[in-house]
């Protein structure tokens, strides 16, 4: 994708990946609500519990996307820069 240098316009993925985590976060909560209302039959318990869990996976799969250093390709592609070429191997080594 070839963009001007002043313009900057994301990848659908990269528009998307937000909407990943919280529905991965969302997915985790209403599991635990179910499993905590199931067992405990307290809908007020179950829904507490829910909201934590859902707050504690989002805030998990945050912290953990940016601890993920970007590989070269990814790094020149965020400076606008083509990716670099691979160096020659040489022989023997």
């Amino acid at each position: 994708m070839t963009n001007t240098p002043g313009e900057y316009k994301p990848s659908r993925r990269d528009v998307l990946r937000p909407i990943e985590y919280v529905g991965g976060a969302a997915i985790a909560a209403i599991f635990t609500g179910l499993v905590v209302l199931i067992t405990a039959r307290d809908l007020m318990l179950a829904l507490i519990i829910a909201g934590i869990a859902f707050i504690v996976v989002l805030m998990t799969l945050a912290l953990l996307s940016m601890a993920i250093k970007p590989n070269a390709e990814e790094a020149a592609e965020i400076d606008g820069d083509e990716p670099p070429a691979a160096p020659p191997a040489s022989p023997g080594h």
